[in-house]
């Protein structure tokens, strides 16, 4: 009987020492969470550091660890493994902080090898105000500091070479005024006459052309402006105060050919057509109104010229007259005095 229980006893001891593991099998799965620090004061950064020890082939699914009550993160970092004789090392990085004071836990964070979990112990943080003695004196909130200016030794000079660069361009600009005026007083004004001037204006508004749709009335009234200085200028009539039906009036009395008037009293008009009633003439209507007024003004300068050499012969006439006049005047004074000898 003694025999038998010894028996049974020795398999019994030999099936639990097979059944556990060798010095050679493989290292078990270890879990490792360590802070630097287990008390802070409020906001004051702490270094989390979550490790793990995995047997080499076996897989290890990472906690997701996105918040963690109390705390708050001020830096996540990578994930890093490392790769040793039958082993892979992982480690991962934070930086956290919290604001509330009490003692609180980072909890258990589960990991998962194969179908087994594994967990990871709690560590407990205590957070604190920062110490205070209520025996040292209140300090009051600091007034304000200066801070000295590096830069406050270069405002002198850099004024002062703004005041020389100032002084000089008003030295510059008092000579090149003066300079100015010099060419302007030694410079011959050339003053072109009535009829050189409309020519010119002309020409040039011919060049442009009367364009699109918004600039056919600018060319009109142009072209109106231009013909109203001449005459005002060459005849003397006050044509800038008169409308066109009152300038055709006074025009109608100037020794025209028929057609020359009426060609004029129509440019004229259709000109306050374009004006007055939005008139959009075609190309070739801008074109013959430019040539009409181009001759119109070559015919009123010839009626000038006229006018003019008219004038010059009353003149000369008047003159004859008079020099005639004052001869006779002479000689009835010598014969005068001539009688009383």
């Amino acid at each position: 009987m003694k025999r038998s229980i010894v028996y049974i006893g020795f398999l019994l001891l030999s099936r639990t020492l097979s059944a556990q593991p060798s010095a050679h099998s493989a290292p078990p799965v270890k879990i490792k969470v360590s802070v630097d620090s287990q008390k802070i004061v409020i906001g004051q950064p702490i270094q989390l550091m979550v490790e793990a020890f995995v047997p080499d082939g076996t897989p290890l699914t990472w906690p997701v660890i996105d918040s963690l009550h109390h705390f708050e993160w001020l830096e996540k970092g990578a994930l890093d493994s490392v790769v040793k004789p039958e082993e892979r090392y992982y480690r991962q990085r934070f930086v956290i902080t919290s604001f509330d004071s009490g003692s609180w836990a980072i909890p258990r964070l589960p990991f998962l090898s194969g179908k087994k979990k594994y967990f990871s112990d709690s560590v407990r943080i205590a957070v604190n105000y920062s110490p205070f003695d209520p025996n040292q004196d209140f300090h009051d909130i600091k007034d304000i500091i200066d801070v000295p200016n590096p830069y406050a030794k270069w405002v002198p000079w850099g004024v002062a070479a703004v005041t020389l660069i100032a002084l000089a361009l008003v030295i510059w600009l008092v000579r090149k005024k003066k300079l100015l005026r010099r060419a302007v007083a030694t410079a011959p004004v050339v003053r072109l006459s009535a009829y050189e001037e409309a020519i010119r204006q002309l020409e040039e508004l011919h060049k442009q052309g009367a364009g699109e749709d918004g600039q056919v009335k600018m060319y009109y009234t142009r072209l109106n402006d231009i013909l109203r200085l001449f005459v005002l200028r060459r005849l003397g009539i006050a044509s800038l105060v008169e409308t066109n039906e009152e300038l055709i009036g006074q025009i109608k009395r100037l020794p025209l050919t028929g057609g020359q008037f009426d060609e004029l009293a129509e440019t004229l008009r259709m000109a306050d057509f374009v004006k007055f009633a939005k008139y959009q003439p075609a190309a070739a209507d801008n074109e013959r109104s430019y040539q009409v007024i181009r001759q119109s003004v070559d015919h009123l300068n010839e009626i000038g010229v006229a006018e003019e050499r008219e004038e010059m012969a009353r003149a000369a006439t008047a003159r004859a007259r008079t020099a005639v006049a004052g001869t006779e005047e002479v000689k009835a004074e010598e014969k005068k005095n001539l009688e009383k000898k």
